[in-house]
């Protein structure tokens, strides 16, 4: 059963698991699974992919330079659970947590990347998070190609906090700890 509206989950009572991904076209979609819940994006669009190749090159050269971990992109399956799983746009997984790259990845990844389009926001924003939040991923950022601005949530004592929202507009630089060293200026990422 598809939804009707793009990242809005289907409309059934039946929860869908990882087994039923396998049923539908390969027809480009993403298809993911939260709660049970199916969802279903388009392909991204140009700007999408421009950020996501600037960015995922960015890390690259980073991760050359300091071999912490490895980092992949969409379409690559996280698995949380039968009952959820999702294709972040981007995710890294540091040399602590390899033991969960096996022929997908199976647990949380240290850091997922989700670029944001009109289709994707709500399900990105809420839903995504809240998963991410509950299945321990150290770090969230939310990339908005439209507002040209990242929000950060990083897992803390206290739950799974915005610690910054960095703009292009600031001309912000984007870092983290879990990749010590890196900096990443927003004006050339939304360049």
């Amino acid at each position: 059963m598809e939804p009707k509206d793009a990242m809005r989950p289907a409309e059934s009572s039946t929860k869908f698991t990882r087994g039923d991904l396998s049923a539908f076209p390969q027809d480009g979609k993403r298809r993911e699974i939260i709660d049970g819940e199916l969802f279903v994006t388009p392909s991204p669009s140009l700007r999408h992919q421009d950020i996501s190749m600037r960015l995922t090159e960015a890390l690259l050269l980073y991760l050359r330079e300091h071999p912490v971990g490895r980092l992949f992109a969409a379409p690559l399956d996280v698995i949380f659970s039968d009952f959820d799983v999702v294709e972040p746009d981007l995710l890294f997984v540091s040399h602590d947590r390899a033991d969960i790259l096996q022929d997908w990845v199976r647990g949380s990844p240290d850091l997922c990347v989700e670029i944001l389009s009109p289709t994707t926001r709500r399900t990105d924003e809420l839903i995504k998070r809240r998963l991410y939040e509950r299945t321990a991923v150290r770090e969230y950022w939310i990339v908005d190609p439209e507002l040209e601005s990242i929000k950060i949530y990083r897992r803390a004592e206290s739950g799974f906090p915005r610690v910054a929202e960095l703009s292009r507009e600031n001309r912000d630089t984007l870092t983290t700890p879990l990749l010590a060293g890196l900096g990443i200026s927003l004006d050339q990422l939304f360049g």
